[in-house]
């Protein structure tokens, strides 16, 4: 089994994002092999709230160009966890 913050890889900070919060929904950028049942264990262990919910999303990387150069970004996996009322996850706090 992996560790619960190999899975969980960072929060996700933009102004869609932060609407979201007065729902109570957090997002997180997770490991692209991670299914809902793993992403939410680990946001339980980790931040120590229930989760209601989880939906997940696979963001293909973009392509760049810088002058006559063709580049890619790295593809990645978002997830949307909603939290049981009365929860809230601290780092998201103040922001």
């Amino acid at each position: 089994m992996r560790d619960f913050r190999d899975i969980i890889i960072k929060p996700v900070i933009t102004e869609k994002s932060m609407d979201l919060l007065a729902d109570n929904k957090y997002t997180f950028i997770v490991d692209k092999k991670a299914n809902k049942t793993e992403i939410k264990n680990a946001i339980e262990n980790i931040f120590k709230v229930n989760v209601l919910k989880v939906s997940t999303m696979n963001m293909p990387g973009k392509t760049k160009r810088m002058g006559r150069f063709e580049g890619k970004t790295p593809s990645r996996k978002k997830a949307i966890v909603t939290l049981k009322p009365g929860h809230k996850i601290r780092i998201f706090e103040g922001m």
